[in-house]
């Protein structure tokens, strides 16, 4: 019997094994699982944990920097913003040299939950680089930035 189905001339998707999407997903998935549980009893979610880790390394700044800098999309992001701002972790001004636009800035609350948990936070990094290896882990970080080129 002869399958007119039979696509074996058709370009293949790579195994799911090798997919990039899903190894990516995999990945991430076993990096924030130490995370998620150093936030557990912390009051935050993994998203107000970078967007603090944003504000606290390179200091105040506006909504879109923000969000492009923590990974969000902006729409979360304000959300985001919002809750911190009522937790008082965060603050909110009007731009010196742009009325429209706002600037966010850590509050010594928000230092203090980063810093509670600095020596877990690095912990967990150290594992990492345990496991894969300074080399390797420095070279997968030099191809993830490549990604940002797509």
């Amino acid at each position: 019997m002869n399958d007119e189905s039979d696509t074996t001339d058709s370009p293949k998707l790579p195994s799911t094994k090798r997919s990039v999407p899903i190894a990516l997903i995999r990945a991430r998935e076993k990096v924030m699982g130490p995370i998620r549980e150093m936030l557990s009893d912390s009051g935050i979610t993994e998203q107000q944990w970078r967007t603090l880790r944003v504000l606290d390394e390179f200091g105040a700044q506006d909504a879109s920097t923000l969000a492009d800098r923590a990974c969000l999309l902006l729409p979360s992001q304000t959300r985001i913003v919002q809750t911190l701002l009522e937790k008082g972790l965060v603050s909110r001004q009007p731009d010196a040299k742009d009325r429209r636009k706002q600037t966010v800035a850590i509050t010594p609350a928000g230092r203090d939950i980063i810093h509670e948990r600095l020596d877990e936070a690095e912990a967990i990094a150290s594992r990492i680089e345990e496991v894969i290896g300074k080399k390797k882990l420095n070279q997968l970080l030099d191809i993830l930035e490549d990604f940002q080129k797509l």
